[in-house]
């Protein structure tokens, strides 16, 4: 046998083998990897069964070397709350409502919308899942105030422009608190309203339903503006605490009917959320209505009502007919019956509410006023504790002979139907456009008024300066400046008072708005009468005096041509605002020809301090010569007139008629002995014999009169100068 053969055979095999190596590594490979699916198996299997054989607090310390604690969900990271206020009572709201937020263990901000702004933080709202609070105040014609001009504004363009679409806010959750004057009835909570449905429309979801303070306190649903927001900060606390521990209670998307929620049905089931969202996103593009305040989801499922979708019987569908007709009757008569109650400012017992509510006694108290019945009030005048000390009288003691020491100030009526930029009571009192309070009698309010009075004068007693004999004056009231705050006129018994007065010998000047002409009508004679003319077009009256009346300037030329009707003493009142009313000389020139008065007062206004409800400054006040200066333009328009006194403490100029001037003498005091007698003969024939304003007029001092060397001072008393104080431009 050939040995080269023998060893070829023998390495056949492996050649073999080296061929097919390929095929040799592929099976090893995949041999390995079918170790190790089924090794991967069974070690998931042994822990699976671990897993079940341990809680899982044993599984993190054995798998961690600790023990995880389970995350808990956060329904409301958190409350913003936004405020507008123009008088800091929406702010002051705000901080009420952040101390119950805070109650509930939950972060609060308090965000000013001045501050912020919408354009680059408002979508922020959404992704940060916090409760947005908006509490915001209607002002001057409906229009926000200066702090919430800008947010309402982009707001307003926000919903209405199709680029950013009804679901920009859709995530936000919202609610609205509006704050408002129910007296202002064509665009009360205006702001309020449209600020809700703005957010609305942008795809926001409101948690509860809008709620409306109102400052009129007869019109009020609690009594006053700070209970109508402690009965909606419950309602909203209450829904917040749901929302906190994650309840999911569905806020009505806004075109629910009123009474009726969709989101929550008695007996229904709840829908799914994402539901619910299309079909608040349908209603959002075929309607642009204003959601209904009335519904929110606390509001609703209460009332066990028949489901619309349960099978009646024919027969009975007349009982159902009648017993739907009668709930409809009653709540009508209901409904009725509130509305009366509330128009007449009435309670359930026929009693009209007090018009000084705890609030209003409280600010008024702080500023010096006693306050008497339900709507009276009375305060001592600084010019009668100056005249008490000898240091000088007030202008109408310059002009018309009253001894300013024995004045009292008051009123009938606190509330007002103006609340005008110069308003010295800083607008505490209450605004209405008709009688809805409480009535007290004149004879209480007359009794109570001169005794209030008199105890402030024996406040007086041994104080240096005042001098004796003037003090013992002081304590017989015989004039009654009824110009202390609000309209006098306003009070019904207006007529009965005056008569009271003029029993006691007391001289009567009473102050109106001109917003009450049919009031100016049935006036009985006063002993001067006055008519406030703040501006001369209907654009600044509205501007200055912002008058609750829609037809305001309408009033305002009526009562002019009403008082012209008037016999006895009548005064124009003008109140010069630099740069507001100063150049409107030809038309105050026509007024003068309307009304006729036999005196015009020009006085430049007094500024009493800054406050946030006016934008009055010391830069609206026009110095002494240039309240000269107009009216010496006035007069010369004005050709019946002449000036004829003057008091530059206070200044004031008085423009009288001619026939007030006797020879060369000028007679614009008054003779109160005389006036007295005339009026008790007015009342003795019933009304019959009347008089004029030449029956009781006195001859004038030479050193009141204009261009005396005196400018107005009496010179029976001593001029008092404040140390370090620079020259007075102004005096009330």
């Amino acid at each position: 046998m050939d040995p080269s053969m023998d060893t070829w055979d023998l390495s056949s095999p492996l050649i073999s083998l080296w061929i097919n190596r390929f095929y040799i590594y592929l099976g090893f490979a995949f041999s390995i990897s079918l170790w190790i699916c089924v090794q991967m198996v069974i070690k998931k299997q042994d822990r699976n069964i671990q897993e079940n054989s341990f809680p899982k607090t044993t599984q993190d310390l054995m798998r961690n070397g600790y023990v995880s604690l389970q995350k808990k969900d956060i329904f409301v990271p958190g409350v913003k709350i936004f405020y507008g206020s123009q008088t800091g009572t929406a702010k002051g709201f705000a901080t009420v409502l952040a101390e119950a937020v805070v109650s509930l263990d939950l972060p609060v901000a308090i965000i000013n919308l001045k501050e912020y702004d919408p354009d680059d933080c408002l979508i922020e709202e959404v992704t940060g899942k916090h409760v947005c609070v908006f509490l915001v105040a209607t002002y001057t014609d409906g229009r926000p105030t200066e702090s919430a001009e800008w947010f309402c504004s982009w707001l307003e363009d926000a919903s209405r422009d199709f680029r950013f679409g009804k679901t920009y806010l859709k995530g936000m959750r919202y609610a609205v608190f509006g704050l408002g004057n129910s007296a202002y009835a064509s665009h009360f909570n205006k702001v309020g309203k449209n600020v809700d449905k703005w957010l609305w429309m942008l795809g926001a979801h409101r948690v509860v339903s809008r709620g409306e303070g109102d400052c009129d306190v007869v019109k009020s649903k609690h009594g006053s503006i700070e209970a109508d927001f402690r009965a909606w900060k419950a309602t909203f606390i209450s829904q917040l605490q749901a929302l906190q521990k994650g309840e999911r209670k569905k806020s009505c998307g806004g075109h629910c009917k009123k009474g009726k929620c969709k989101s929550q049905q008695h007996g229904s089931e709840e829908r799914e959320e994402g539901s619910l969202e299309q079909d608040e996103l349908h209603h959002r593009d075929t309607e642009e209505e204003e959601p209904s305040e009335d519904s929110s989801e606390e509001e609703f499922g209460g009332e066990d009502q028949q489901s619309v979708n349960s099978i009646v019987d024919v027969e009975d569908l007349g009982k159902i007919m009648d017993h739907m007709k009668k709930e409809k009757r009653e709540k009508e008569q209901q409904e009725a019956k509130t509305s009366l109650l509330v128009n007449m400012g009435r309670n359930e017992d026929g009693e009209g509410r007090a018009m000084i509510t705890p609030a209003l006694r409280e600010a008024l108290t702080k500023q010096g006023y006693q306050l008497i019945g339900s709507h009276s009030g009375v305060k001592l005048c600084r010019w009668t504790k100056s005249m008490l000390r000898g240091r000088g009288g007030c202008y109408k003691h310059t002009f018309y002979g009253i001894e300013s020491h024995r004045c009292m100030e008051t009123t009938p009526s606190l509330a007002c139907a103006n609340k005008c930029v110069f308003c010295w009571r800083h607008h505490t009192n209450p605004v209405g456009t008709a009688w809805r309070w409480k009535l007290d009698q004149p004879e209480m309010i007359l009794k109570e008024a001169i005794e209030n009075h008199q105890n402030m004068i024996k406040q007086f007693k041994g104080v240096p300066g005042v001098k004796a004999e003037r003090f013992e004056e002081g304590m017989a009231v015989k004039h009654c400046a009824l110009s202390l705050v609000g309209e006098p006129i306003m009070y019904p018994e207006i007529n009965s008072f005056l008569k009271l007065l003029h029993q006691r010998r007391i001289s009567s000047f009473l102050v109106t708005n001109a917003q009450f002409p049919a009031e100016i009508r049935n006036l009985k004679p006063v002993t001067q009468l006055y008519v406030s003319v703040d501006a001369s077009t209907k654009e600044s009256l509205k501007k200055i005096d912002r008058p609750l009346f829609k037809d305001f300037w309408q009033r305002f030329l009526d009562s002019l041509k009403a008082l012209a009707a008037k016999q006895q003493r009548t005064v124009y009142r003008l109140t010069l605002v630099k740069a507001w009313n100063v150049d409107e000389l030809q038309a105050y020139a026509q007024l003068v020809s309307l009304g006729n008065p036999d005196f015009i007062e020009v006085k430049g206004v007094t500024y009493c301090g800054e406050s946030s409800a006016s934008s009055l400054t010391m830069a609206h006040v026009p110095w002494h010569e240039e309240v000269v200066q107009f009216v010496l333009e006035l007069v010369d328009l004005i050709p019946d007139y002449e000036i004829a006194c003057e008091h530059e403490h206070s200044n004031c100029l008085l423009i009288a008629h001619k026939k007030f001037k006797i020879g060369s003498e000028w007679w614009t005091w008054i003779d109160y002995n005389r006036f007295q007698e005339l009026i008790q003969e007015y009342e003795d024939s019933g009304g019959s014999k009347t008089f004029s304003a030449k029956d009781y007029m006195a001859r004038t001092p030479h050193w009141a009169l204009f261009g005396a060397s005196e400018r107005g001072f009496d010179p029976k008393d001593t001029r008092h100068q404040r140390k370090n104080k620079s020259k007075a431009i102004s005096g009330c």
